[in-house]
């Protein structure tokens, strides 16, 4: 394995990590707050936008690249 898969690789599982954790913390925050449906769904399209970019770059890069 070269640097350079081993630094990909990593970046992808980190991040992906994070990701998870981000999730988990929004689920958390929603059932503090008694959020309803409507709330969840507010708190996870509001908090996961940044994410949902990484994400689309991720599939682009990978699309362009083939």
């Amino acid at each position: 394995m070269t640097i350079e898969q081993f630094e990909s690789w990593s970046l992808t599982i980190g991040i992906s990590g994070l990701i998870l954790w981000m999730l988990m913390i929004i689920w958390k925050m929603g059932q503090e707050s008694k959020a309803g449906k409507f709330g969840y769904f507010i708190l996870f399209f509001a908090l996961g936008l940044g994410f949902i970019g990484f994400i689309a770059k991720t599939i682009l890069v990978e699309l362009l690249n083939r």
